[in-house]
């Protein structure tokens, strides 16, 4: 994967490496080398938190600055990440500013899984967005993983449509799970007053303009309950934050 740059070296809580790059040494100019030698004021012999996304969390050690310009290392990682939540959060694609915002705040609560859906009020043109294909989202989703000390990331997809998500979704994925619209217009309850489940999440929440009464009709008719998430209208990263951290406390995760 091609690394895109970092945005805000200061909240990296713990170095991340892929596996590919297992066993060879950092260029100076890598984000990583910076932040260890100019944030952090390491040097050779001090030990930093590290991880392998997808893999295990430990320490590291930096081993030597070489005369070629880079960073030797040594790791000791024997731990297993925390496990990701059962929660899987399915939204109407949001402007692409709140997106990059969005999967890192998702990332970083530990959800399971982010799908960006088409909708029938959304903007069109969201789902144009460079994030998906250029690396801006693996970044985000890392920034947050990294933010958490986390070594893993939250599975992202995206589909055309709210109908689409729903035909491959409903059969499987959704089956035996606690399925929530959070949606202010005639909810059936308050997702806060909902008693604690422990089952995995499903959360559909709509775009900034919110679901048209077709989609509600779709959503109810796969099971899913629309509930409230106050008297306030939320903005969309808002109301999934919201949303995810009520669903964590309700799945017993906040205990």
């Amino acid at each position: 994967m091609e690394r895109a740059e970092s945005s805000i070296l200061h909240f990296v809580n713990i170095i991340l490496f892929e596996p590919h790059e297992l066993g060879q040494p950092l260029p100076l100019r890598d984000d990583r080398a910076i932040h260890l030698l100019k944030v952090l004021h390491k040097k050779p012999g001090d030990s930093f938190d590290a991880g392998v996304l997808g893999g295990n969390l430990g320490t590291g050690k930096i081993d030597s600055i070489q005369p070629d310009g880079t960073l030797a290392y040594i790791l000791d990682l024997p731990f297993e990440p925390p496990p990701r939540l059962p929660i899987r959060l399915a939204v109407g694609f949001p402007r692409p500013i709140q997106i990059r915002r969005l999967l890192r705040d998702l990332s970083n609560l530990g959800i399971f899984a982010v799908d960006l859906m088409g909708t029938d009020l959304g903007e069109k043109s969201y789902r144009d967005t460079k994030l998906l294909s250029d690396g801006g989202a693996q970044a985000a989703l890392i920034e947050g993983a990294v933010q958490a000390r986390d070594t893993t990331i939250p599975a992202l997809a995206a589909y055309p449509s709210l109908d689409a998500w729903l035909e491959e979704k409903v059969p499987g994925t959704l089956s035996g799970a606690l399925l929530i619209a959070p949606d202010n217009v005639r909810p059936a309850g308050a997702l806060a007053n909902l008693p604690t489940q422990l089952q995995p999440v499903v959360l559909a929440i709509g775009p900034e303009r919110g679901w048209s009464d077709r989609e509600r009709d779709l959503l109810e008719g796969a099971g899913f309950v629309r509930l409230s998430l106050g008297k306030r209208a939320l903005r969309t990263e808002t109301a999934c934050v919201a949303a995810a951290v009520l669903a964590m406390e309700k799945i017993g995760e906040l205990r």
